[in-house]
């Protein structure tokens, strides 16, 4: 591997199919398609050396290399059903790209269109994190605010039952309970022998990467899509 100069790719998977909305990676997003924000992001990133769109769909195809990103071949259909993982999605890209380039990728970062306001200083501190620290991963998270975990119970006879991770005492103001974080779907980063040789998007060693709620929504409704359309209208109104 070459830590000096490392060949990183990106992979935006976008598949033409979506349950929830669809078209979902193409639906107008405060004036253009969802997927666009994922490919400015990528290209201004200083450490992507190369990415790439995985789309079984002709039409994602042609939007991706109108915004300049490239798109030089078409996911398998078994790669783009519902029920297909992210993984072998991002390992079939590796292996175009490769053959394509000629080259073998030393990290491989999975970046979801659904994550439209991540931008590239995000990417790089991810990737700087990841080369810096030796990690096998590096994978963008949120701070749980108001959903913590420890307020969650489970339903059982109609009874709540609280989990366990529960609230040291009843009623804990929010302030007080520990930190808890979830993934925001924006990055995986991680070496390419962890997603090539082991099958893993995560490896053994994965760090964080800790990212703002005002960029970490994750689109998957009408109703996200509404919220992020007002924070791009409105960034001055959004704190980091």
């Amino acid at each position: 591997m070459n830590e000096t100069n490392p060949k990183i790719l990106g992979v935006i998977p976008a598949r033409g199919g979506s349950k929830s909305v669809p078209f979902k990676n193409l639906a107008p997003l405060n004036g253009k398609p969802m997927l666009v924000y994922t490919i400015e992001a990528a290209q201004k990133s200083r450490l992507l050396t190369h990415f790439v769109v995985s789309s079984e769909n002709d039409r994602i195809i042609q939007v991706a290399r109108q915004y300049g990103a490239p798109a030089p071949f078409v996911r398998p259909a078994d790669l783009a059903t519902d029920e297909a993982p992210s993984l072998p999605v991002v390992q079939h890209a590796v292996r175009e790209m490769e053959t394509r380039e000629g080259i073998v990728f030393d990290y491989v970062v999975l970046l979801q269109a659904t994550s439209p306001l991540r931008n590239g200083a995000d990417i790089d501190a991810s990737l700087d994190k990841l080369i810096r620290t030796g990690a096998d991963s590096v994978v963008s998270v949120v701070r749980i605010a108001h959903h913590h975990p420890a307020r969650m119970r489970f339903i059982e006879n109609d009874m709540l039952v609280q989990l366990p991770m529960g609230e040291p005492k009843e009623m804990q103001r929010r302030q007080d309970l520990p930190p808890v974080y979830i993934r925001n779907g924006a990055i995986f980063a991680t070496r390419r022998s962890v997603v090539m040789e082991q099958n893993s998007m995560l490896g053994k060693i994965s760090r964080p990467y800790v990212m703002p709620e005002s960029r970490s929504a994750n689109v998957d409704t009408k109703f996200d899509f509404l919220v992020v359309e007002v924070i791009l209208q409105h960034p001055e109104k959004v704190e980091d």
